[in-house]
This record gives C-alpha cells, sequence and structure tokens, in this order.
C-alpha cells in the first residue's frame, strides 16, 4: 500500500469515549496514513478519484459508519482495498465475523460487494447487518431522542424493558417470503437479517449465512407482555429459537414485512420513523 485513508466517524461510541488515541494506535501500526473525518466528505466519487488505486481506505467507527459508507460509494468503481477498525457501540458487523466485539483492523473488500437492499418509504439502502422493525427500530428512536438531549452513554437494554413493560404496542404483521405469505398477531419484532447479529449482540437469526445467498427474517410474536419479557433475554445467546410457539423464522431472496400501524425500523442501526412495510431483498 502506498497510503492509508482513515475514515473516521468523530460521533462513534455517541463521544462516551474520547476516540483519538484510538486513531492515533492505528496511524502506529500503519505506514502513511492520513486521517479523514467522515462527516466533511461530501463527494465520494470525487475522493475515490483523487485517491492512488495502491492506497487504502481504512474504515473506522461502527455499524453506522460502515453502513453510511457502503451507501455512499454504492454505484461508484473503487478498486482500493478496504479495511474496518471497529470503534462503535456495538461493533456487530465485527462481531460476526470474527467472534469478538473488539479487535484489529480486518480487511473487508470482498464482504462489502454484492449486498442486500431494503426500501423503505420510496428510498433503498443497503445493509450490512440488518433491518430492524418493531421495538429494535423503537429502542433506536428512543436512543436518538435521548442522545439529542445530550445523555450520551444509552441503556438499549433498559429502554427495551421499559417498552415492552409499559410503551411500545405490538402490531399485527403480514410477512411475504419469496411469494409466500403468513400472517401473525401481537408482533413484537421482524427483523430481515443478512448476519447474525445486531443491536449490541442479539443474535435474531442464529443460523444465518452471512456469506449465503439467502436472508432470514425472525418473528417474534406473543399475547403476554410477561412471556415476551421472559424469553426477550435469550435472543442475546440465540436460544429464543426454542420457543417455537412465539418465534418463527424464514429464509429468502425476497422478503417483505407489512405492519398494520407505523414503527420506526432502523437500517443498520440507522432509524427511520413510521415505517409500515418494507422489503428486503439479496
Amino acid at each position: 500500500m502506498e497510503k492509508y485513508y482513515l475514515l473516521y466517524n468523530p460521533f462513534a461510541r455517541s463521544g462516551y469515549v474520547d476516540l483519538e488515541a484510538k486513531y492515533l494506535d492505528v496511524c502506529n501500526h500503519l505506514c502513511n496514513t492520513e486521517m479523514i473525518d467522515v462527516t466533511s466528505v461530501n463527494d465520494y466519487t470525487e475522493f475515490i478519484g483523487k485517491i492512488n488505486k495502491e492506497d487504502g481506505i481504512v474504515v473506522c467507527g461502527g455499524d453506522g459508519t460502515l453502513n453510511n459508507f457502503i451507501n455512499h460509494i454504492d454505484g461508484i468503481r473503487v478498486d482500493n482495498k478496504v479495511f474496518y477498525y471497529p470503534l462503535g457501540t456495538g461493533n456487530d458487523f465485527y462481531r460476526d465475523i470474527t467472534g469478538s466485539r473488539e479487535g484489529h483492523i480486518i480487511e473487508i473488500t470482498d464482504l462489502i460487494k454484492n449486498l442486500p437492499t431494503v426500501a423503505v418509504k420510496n428510498n433503498k439502502y443497503k445493509f450490512i447487518n440488518g433491518v430492524g422493525y418493531g421495538i429494535d427500530g423503537y429502542c433506536c428512536a428512543v436512543g436518538d431522542e435521548l442522545r439529542e438531549k445530550n445523555k450520551k452513554k444509552i441503556n438499549y437494554a433498559s429502554i427495551a424493558v421499559k417498552g415492552l413493560l409499559f410503551h411500545y404496542k405490538p402490531t399485527s404483521a403480514t410477512v411475504i417470503v419469496d411469494g409466500k405469505e403468513y400472517c401473525f398477531d401481537n408482533v413484537w419484532i421482524a427483523p430481515t437479517m443478512k448476519g447474525k447479529c445486531y443491536g449490541g449482540g442479539m443474535i435474531p437469526t442464529p443460523d444465518q449465512n452471512r456469506n449465503g445467498h439467502e436472508l432470514s427474517v425472525m418473528i417474534f410474536h406473543g399475547k403476554s407482555k410477561l412471556r415476551t419479557l421472559t424469553i426477550f433475554p435469550s435472543i442475546f445467546k440465540g436460544e429464543h429459537v426454542k420457543h417455537e410457539k412465539y418465534v418463527s423464522i424464514f429464509k429468502g431472496k425476497n422478503i417483505t414485512v407489512k405492519f398494520n400501524e407505523p414503527r420506526p425500523l432502523q437500517v443498520d442501526g440507522e432509524t427511520i420513523l413510521d415505517v409500515l412495510e418494507y422489503t428486503a431483498k439479496i
């Protein structure tokens, strides 16, 4: 490599820790580096065009930072090798690949090719982990509101528990997988996954293969709040799938999820409000 361009997100980890030392640590392990604030890159076509093909790009941040990068380079020819350094709160992409939450720089050039897309509210986005719909999207929306109030450290587990008990209301859902339709009542979450992990270590689809050619949609449904709250923590170990009465998983290439009432949705942690349906394809 002639040079490494470190695209860093100054808002990674919600500003909870000083990341300067982390970035400097990356610089110390690589020769000839240049740090670039991703919020200052207005034109990725121009940015890619200015660097040499032999240069490396290192995306430094969390899943949201990586999602932002893959969507900005969509449609742009990138001949450079791309690397990733996990500096986010959840680091689910890194966790899915390595089994660890934090670690070292890894090459992701091939891993960010041929990614699935999700169409929602007349927009289309690529995603690396999954599309969360329901109480997971609700947690992201509440977290965004708290962050705007300068509460830097967000406890998503607490938000989820309070949502299950008091604030979040389940919906009816229609799920269409490669043309086959399924209907559910009292749906709490209905994510579609490219990988196994999302939401800071949740494993909604433990059998999902990131390198495969299908997506997995998981529907968690149940009328009893208490029973739902009892099962919910097992998602962090992927053991919720044992509760077949409450959990259904389908695999396919074209997945549509429709709720009968609008709910927040998140794409790799980025929130979209008041969503009635989404369609994910690979």
